[in-house]
């Protein structure tokens, strides 16, 4: 075997052994990400229900932006199905209205009416064929969060960003686990994503949407800007006992910076949303203006 193939034989599992670390974090990142979204009080709800002999699968908003109201669609059992869609204020004691689903292009649909942000809606849909009728969702009903329209140019950036900071957070959690491992450039890096995705652009996406730039702690009790906090704060401690010069890092800073890792995997897993602004319906009955009447409350 010549020098070069010798060489070549050499440097291919090295660069194996150099991508498993990153390749770790991609999958830790994206299952959390994945995790935190199909938990969350905001994402759809899917099912299916029997009627007429056919089994229908159906998806059910539960967060809708914009000036709009929020259109609800599910597919139609049969060409001469009909139905309502029932709804009322969200924790508001008060009867359902009513408005009657359009059956067109093989979907029964009817619009919810525009809320202003964080306005609560509860719905449910009475399908009927024939004869047989049945409740959407059957044993409750859905609940839908209505918000302001967050421009792109802002909500883009502040995905990007704290997608790529969790990714560099998590990978310097692996970093640190290496006894020689320089954790400078790599940690900086995660807190700075994740402070300008976070800290930055994360409050003008709540502006935007809920019409305040932060109710989390010592305003209030949103857990989105709650666990920002914890993470800004964690990276915030981890890098001033990195420093900025490359220098040794010490056994006691290496298990700071994994326990900020690990503890900022666990808090981006929280559900996005939960505890989150919402309109209360009480204070707008009084004759508070909206922008007034927002808390935060469980979902």
């Amino acid at each position: 075997m010549s020098n070069f193939e010798q060489s070549t034989s050499f440097q291919r599992p090295s660069r194996i052994r150099a991508l498993v670390p990153w390749a770790l974090a991609v999958v830790l990142t994206l299952a959390s990400v994945v995790f935190q979204r199909v938990t969350g009080p905001t994402y759809p709800i899917r099912g299916s229900y029997m009627l007429a002999g056919e089994k229908i699968r159906y998806k059910l908003p539960r967060s809708h932006g914009g000036e709009s109201g929020a259109v609800i669609s599910i597919p139609a059992p049969t060409a001469d199905a009909t139905g309502v869609l029932r709804y009322r204020r969200f924790k508001v004691n008060e009867p359902f209205k009513e408005t009657p689903l359009q059956l067109e292009g093989g979907h029964l649909s009817a619009t919810l009416p525009h809320q202003p942000p964080a306005g609560k809606l509860e719905y449910q849909l009475l399908v009927n064929s024939g004869a047989e009728s049945v409740f959407i969702p059957c044993e409750h009903t859905a609940d839908i969060r209505f918000k302001g329209d967050v421009s792109a140019w802002v909500l883009v950036p502040h995905i990007f960003l704290m997608f790529f900071g969790m990714l560099l957070a998590v990978r310097a959690g692996i970093e640190a686990l290496q006894p020689d491992a320089d954790l400078r450039l790599m940690a900086w890096w995660a807190f700075g994503l994740l402070t300008a995705g976070g800290m930055l652009l994360g409050p003008i996406v709540q502006q935007q949407a809920f019409g305040a730039y932060w109710t989390g702690v010592p305003f209030d009790w949103d857990l989105t800007d709650n666990k920002t906090l914890i993470a800004f704060g964690l990276w915030l401690v981890a890098c001033i006992s990195i420093g900025t010069r490359s220098r040794p890092v010490s056994s006691s800073v290496r298990w700071l910076t994994f326990a900020a890792a690990l503890l900022t995997i666990v808090v981006f897993m929280i559900p996005h949303s939960m505890f989150g602004s919402r309109l209360d319906y009480t204070k707008i009955d009084q004759g508070i203006s909206s922008s007034q009447s927002i808390n935060t409350q469980k979902r």
